[in-house]
């Protein structure tokens, strides 16, 4: 697994070994980065990043900003590890959290952080469980007109439709590759509420 393009292009990325992690493949990535086009100096973050291959990519072709959130230990090595290979110097921030992604967004939310961009990949078999579970969190952490992209299994392409229902977002833009399904979910402009009051400041994580 490689970056495709930009300043980086060519630099293998490391994976987990025996890990239930499911990177996105080059050419979809390649694929992918053609339809969103110019990144240069947003601000993205990359949700359940297994490898962080999503975030590192934005980067190499121009972003200015990558959060990158992993649970997982040795997943979250890795992205530390791939991270370290490649960004170099104080052009690009970059910030890796060991956490629960809900948890995590809704602390993002709390502190009014704003993304341009969210990869959202989480594990096939709860796509369901966590588009409900960020259904009023995520929109609070996308600035205006914010793009949500969402990997599903063909299996769950269903799915999109009540993603981007519940995420107040249009469906841009939606093409298979193989057994992944990959959708494009544009937020309408508007700024969104604070998630509420029941969220604890300190649920950043591990």
């Amino acid at each position: 697994m490689r970056i495709v393009a930009g300043t980086f292009r060519g630099r293998r990325l490391a994976a987990p070994r025996g890990r239930d992690v499911r990177p996105t493949a080059d050419r979809v990535r390649e694929a992918l980065f053609s339809i969103l086009g110019d990144v240069h100096g947003l601000c993205v973050l990359d949700l359940f990043a297994g490898t962080g291959a999503m975030g590192l990519e934005a980067l190499s072709r121009g972003a200015s900003e990558a959060t990158f959130v992993e649970i997982d230990r040795q997943a979250h090595e890795v992205v530390r590890r791939n991270i370290d290979a490649t960004v170099s110097g104080d052009t690009q921030r970059t910030d890796l959290v060991k956490g629960d992604a809900t948890r995590v967004v809704r602390s993002f939310a709390l502190a009014g952080r704003r993304f341009d961009i969210v990869f959202f990949d989480p594990p096939y078999d709860r796509t369901a469980e966590l588009v409900e579970d960020t259904r009023r969190s995520l929109p609070t952490v996308c600035a205006p007109d914010a793009r949500i992209v969402l990997e599903v299994a063909t299996r769950h392409r269903e799915l999109i439709a009540g993603a981007a229902e519940g995420w107040g977002a249009e469906l841009e833009l939606e093409r298979a590759y193989g057994d992944t399904v990959v959708a494009v979910l544009r937020l309408d402009g508007r700024e969104v509420d604070d998630p509420g009051a029941d969220v604890d400041s300190n649920s950043v994580g591990d």
